[in-house]
């Protein structure tokens, strides 16, 4: 006969079924995952991004940053990268 699951059972397996269910939420979402080494005055830049645009998370930037790039016309994307 099986025993009566306890509150903190069944709050402990909710916890664990939405774990999952974030991680795979992730896993559906996350195309690509970069590892960044940044050098010093490319850290301070983005330190100085982060301040003035009161945004909070260093990917966040990056990533509006991209989207940004792709607004660009060619000339000014080989003005900026080559």
């Amino acid at each position: 006969m099986a025993k009566a699951k306890t509150d903190a059972q069944r709050m402990r397996e909710m916890r664990a079924r939405k774990k999952i269910a974030e991680e795979q939420r992730l896993e559906k979402l996350l195309a690509k995952t970069i590892k960044l080494q940044l050098f010093h005055s490319t850290n301070d830049a983005l330190d100085r991004l982060l301040i003035e645009t009161g945004i909070n998370e260093p990917q966040d930037v990056i990533t509006r940053l991209i989207h940004g790039a792709e607004h660009l016309t060619s000339k000014q994307k080989k003005a900026m990268f080559l």
